[in-house]
C-alpha cells in the first residue's frame, strides 16, 4: 500500500483547481478509478480528496438539489497517475474539466489489480449545422476548434462553458461533394490545420488568430501523432484513394478510414476499405480480415489498459442508433474488449484526437436532428 504522503501533494492541488470552478457551495462528489491502482489504495485516496476539499472550503452534499456535480476519475498512463475532474454547475451544463498528474516514479509500493476496458464519452459541442471535426486545444486557456463545412469556428472555455470566440470562412469555388468529409489537425507548433476535399486551411499561432486557405490536392495525414501517414483524398467523392506515403511503397485499396497497429513488428494498418472489408497491410503483405461487422470508420486510441493501444469501430446498433465498439489484436485478428457504447443516430465521423488518448466521433441525432461531437477516451476499471 502507498504511503500517505506520497498522494497528499496531489490531492491539494486537484482540490484547488474543483473549489477554483466550484467555489464554496454545496457539491456532490463521486471518485471513481479507472486506473490499475487496488483498493486500498483507492479508498485511501478518495478518503484524502474529500478531506481536502472540505479543508479548502467545499460543502459535501450528496441530496442538496442546488449542489454542483463532481465527478472524479482516476486514471493513468505509461508514465504518470493522471487524476481528471468533471464539474456541472446544473444538470445538461457541459462539463468544465480539471485534472492533475503525478509521475508513476517515486511513488511508494501500491497495489494493483488487473484492470478491465471501458469505453467513456464526453459531449463537446452541438449544433444544427453539420459538424465535419472538433479537436480541444489544451493549455492555460482552453479553446476548442469546429470545422463546419463553410467555416472553421474557434471556441475559449470560460468558466464552465465554450463561448464563441472567432470564425473564419472556407472559400471554395467548387460544390462540395454529397457525403462531406473534413478533418482538423492540431500541428506541434500549436496551429490548427483543416482538410476538406480541395482545400487546406491553416491557422497562425500568434495574437491576434487568423486563417489562410487555399486550394490543392494535398494529402491528408492520417492515424495518430505517433504513428502517422498521408494518403490522397478523392475530392469528388468521401473516400482516400489508396496512394499512400509507407516506407515500403506498399499501396492500400481505396479506404474510408484506417488505424495504425503498434506492436513488436513495427506497425500494422488497418483500413477500411470501400469494398466493404478490413485489410490488415503488415510489411509488404495484404491480409483481409474476414467476418468483422465493422463499420466505415476505424481509429485507434492509446490508453493504460491491456495491450495499450486499442482499436475503434463503428457498428450499426438497435434502430436508428449506432455505436462504437473497442478491440485489440494481440496477433492478427481482432478481439473485443468492454462494452460498447452507443449513439442516439448516426456515426459520421471517427477521427483521433490530437494526444492519441482521445478519439472524437460526430453524430446525426435521431433525436434532436443536430450534430453532436463527443469525445471518446479509454480507461481502466476494477
Amino acid at each position: 500500500m502507498a504511503w500517505a504522503g506520497d498522494w497528499d501533494t496531489t490531492e491539494q492541488q486537484l482540490a484547488a483547481k474543483i473549489v477554483a470552478v466550484t467555489g464554496t457551495g454545496p457539491a456532490a462528489v463521486e471518485v471513481g478509478n479507472r486506473s490499475s491502482l487496488g483498493s486500498t489504495d483507492v479508498e485511501m485516496i478518495r478518503r484524502g480528496l474529500l478531506e481536502r476539499l472540505s479543508t479548502v472550503g467545499l460543502k459535501l452534499a450528496s441530496s442538496d438539489p442546488a449542489a454542483v456535480n463532481v465527478q472524479i476519475s482516476l486514471s493513468e498512463n505509461v508514465q504518470e497517475y493522471v487524476w481528471v475532474a468533471e464539474i456541472r454547475k446544473a444538470a445538461g451544463d457541459t462539463a468544465t474539466v480539471v485534472m492533475v498528474s503525478r509521475s508513476r516514479a517515486n511513488i511508494g509500493e501500491t497495489t494493483h489489480e488487473n484492470p478491465s476496458i471501458s469505453l467513456r464519452k464526453l459531449l463537446l459541442w452541438s449544433s444544427n449545422s453539420q459538424i465535419l471535426d472538433a479537436i480541444v486545444i489544451n493549455g492555460a486557456l482552453p479553446r476548442m476548434a469546429v470545422l463546419y463545412p463553410a467555416q472553421i469556428q474557434f471556441y475559449r472555455l470560460q468558466g464552465d462553458r465554450w463561448m464563441e470566440e472567432q470564425a473564419f470562412p472556407v472559400p471554395h469555388s467548387r460544390s462540395w461533394p454529397r457525403d462531406l468529409r473534413g478533418r482538423l489537425i492540431l500541428r506541434k507548433d500549436r496551429s490548427v490545420e483543416a482538410h476538406l476535399p480541395g482545400i487546406v486551411c491553416s491557422s497562425n499561432t500568434t495574437s491576434p488568430l487568423s486563417v489562410s486557405c487555399r486550394e490543392g490536392n494535398d494529402p491528408w495525414p492520417i492515424g495518430t501523432d505517433q504513428s502517422s501517414l498521408t494518403a490522397a483524398f478523392a475530392q469528388a467523392r468521401n473516400f482516400f484513394t489508396g496512394t499512400l506515403n509507407l516506407p515500403t511503397g506498399r499501396q492500400a485499396p481505396a479506404f474510408y478510414s484506417a488505424a495504425p497497429i503498434p506492436n513488436d513488428r513495427g506497425t500494422s494498418w488497418l483500413f477500411a476499405a470501400v469494398d466493404g472489408r478490413i485489410h490488415m497491410l503488415e510489411g509488404t503483405s495484404d491480409l483481409v480480415l474476414d467476418k468483422l461487422n465493422w463499420g466505415s470508420d476505424i481509429a485507434t486510441i492509446h490508453s493504460s489498459c491491456g495491450a495499450r493501444w486499442q482499436i475503434l469501430s463503428t457498428a450499426s446498433g438497435s434502430g436508428q442508433e449506432d455505436a462504437v465498439h473497442a478491440f485489440e489484436m494481440p496477433g492478427r485478428e481482432p478481439i473485443a474488449v468492454g462494452a460498447r457504447v452507443s449513439f442516439p443516430g448516426n456515426i459520421t465521423s471517427l477521427w483521433n484526437a490530437p494526444d492519441d488518448n482521445g478519439v472524437v466521433a460526430v453524430i446525426h441525432s435521431a433525436e434532436t436532428g443536430k450534430y453532436e461531437a463527443y469525445l471518446l477516451t479509454i480507461t481502466c476499471s476494477q
